[in-house]
């Protein structure tokens, strides 16, 4: 079990959507979490992938996630109408450009486009985690397949703040008191 390391991070954020996010059955979380997550991500300036599916029909990435990057970081957008992201050249070529082996994702749905990005990630011999408490479907009994799926597969299962903890290492961070205070 390898424990994440901001330096060798990527996160990507999967299709947080206006649109898919009024659909979930846990939207609340979900987006309580995926803003801290990629707060905490910015703060770090670990490099961030955001896909939007089909952004024409179901919207872009909310914006109470777009409004808090820090934007000396490294942030991408990708639109997709595959479900899994590396069947988009541009953003499996940005994910390898990007040259970090852990792969920290999360988004909607877990069962199809989250599933199915984890699994693609994990055949090419990335580290996943994945962010159970950030991510969801339509209907909890499909969120709940598509871990036990992406687990199956060999990604690590995680929580934001046990991902958060584990990137700062130590309450001494130098950005320690910053990300403390996204954590409520």
């Amino acid at each position: 079990m390898t424990i994440l390391n901001e330096k060798n991070s990527l996160l990507l954020i999967i299709d947080i959507q206006d649109k898919l996010l009024n659909a979930v059955f846990n939207k609340e979380l979900l987006e309580n979490k995926a803003k801290i997550m990629a707060n905490a991500a910015s703060i770090l300036n670990i490099p961030i992938i955001i896909t939007e599916q089909y952004p024409k029909g179901l919207g872009n990435t909310i914006n109470g996630i777009t409004s808090l990057f820090n934007y000396e970081n490294d942030i991408k957008y990708f639109e997709k109408t595959s479900f899994s992201a590396l069947d988009v050249p541009e953003i499996n070529n940005a994910i390898i450009k990007a040259d970090k082996k852990q792969i920290v994702l999360f988004g909607i749905e877990t069962h199809i486009c989250v599933s199915q990005t984890a699994n693609a990630l994990i055949d090419k011999n990335f580290d996943v985690t994945f962010i159970k408490d950030a991510s969801g479907s339509r209907t909890e009994s499909e969120h709940i397949a598509g871990i036990d799926r992406i687990k199956e597969n060999g990604a690590h299962i995680l929580t934001a703040e046990i991902a958060i903890f584990e990137w700062l290492r130590n309450a001494k961070h130098p950005k320690f008191k910053e990300i403390q205070n996204l954590i409520k």
